[in-house]
């Protein structure tokens, strides 16, 4: 008897709320074979995922360094090539810093047919989630996304003319790289009294908010250092938290009644 065809589909997780997984998502990994993820992907999303499905951990974790992008490919390929429907689940959005174009070029040309399931980026959510707009009518009417990861090393940014060109920066990936960001950007004439912002663990339980300036904020940090998952965000728009915040209250009883359901409906 023939196989049935595979399909990958590229899932985007959000951004750390399961509250935040889209229907379409949530679907895809209710009807998985195989489900391939990594430590970015909050745990408790994989309560939708059937107890029947293989689970394939990426890393990286304590004891396990991350396997490479080709490996991640190559796995993704021979899964779906055996008729599995394979979910490749990433925090976030899978195009937005999340290696999906690559894989999906790579399953493209392995003949293997895929699908993008969007996820609500963490560009757009952590801030929200934090009482941070990224655009104002006052004062921001352009927001870039930039990765901080070896960003230095790279000719494709162009720090000189971020600050002409983009009202607010959100940075992903710029843990390691922190100091060197901030000196960069002061560098290229941008105002030390700029806002800033680093969120860790964003719309997550274990959230934290740091704000301060671009000439504060080295100082501030080195006497509380920033752990992964944390986003940067640079701009006049960070201000507008404090304006903000007194009465800003996600709701969290409302995102346990939709795990709850979701669970439910699944078992």
């Amino acid at each position: 008897m023939d196989t049935k065809p595979g399909k990958v589909y590229l899932v985007g997780a959000g951004p750390g709320d399961p509250g935040l997984l889209t229907i379409k998502a949530y679907k895809a990994l209710k009807q998985c074979d195989v489900i391939i993820y990594d430590a970015l992907v909050n745990p408790e999303i994989l309560a939708y995922v059937p107890q029947d499905a293989e689970r394939i951990f990426i890393g990286p974790s304590r004891h396990k360094s991350r396997i490479t992008q080709r490996e991640i490919e190559q796995v993704m390929i021979e899964k779906a090539s055996q008729g599995c429907m394979v979910v490749r689940l990433k925090g976030g959005d899978p195009f937005i810093f999340g290696r999906g174009g690559e894989e999906a070029e790579a399953v493209t040309k392995a003949g293997i047919a895929w699908e993008v399931i969007p996820g609500i980026s963490s560009g757009i959510a952590v801030p929200a989630y934090a009482a941070i707009p990224l655009t104002h009518r006052d004062c921001a009417s352009s927001v870039g996304f930039i990765t901080g990861h070896q960003c230095l090393n790279k000719a494709t940014i162009q720090w000189d003319k971020l600050r002409v060109a983009l009202n607010t920066l959100v940075i992903f990936m710029g843990v390691c790289k922190f100091k060197e960001i901030i000196n960069k950007l002061l560098e290229c004439q941008y105002d030390p009294d700029t806002p800033i912002a680093i969120i860790e663990s964003g719309t997550t339980p274990a959230q934290k908010i740091r704000t301060g300036t671009l000439g504060t904020i080295i100082e501030n940090i080195e006497k509380d250092a920033i752990h992964t998952p944390a986003l940067l965000v640079v701009g006049e728009v960070v201000a507008y938290r404090d304006k903000l915040i007194k009465h800003f209250s996600p709701d969290k009883l409302e995102y346990e009644t939709i795990k709850e359901l979701m669970v439910n409906e699944l078992s």
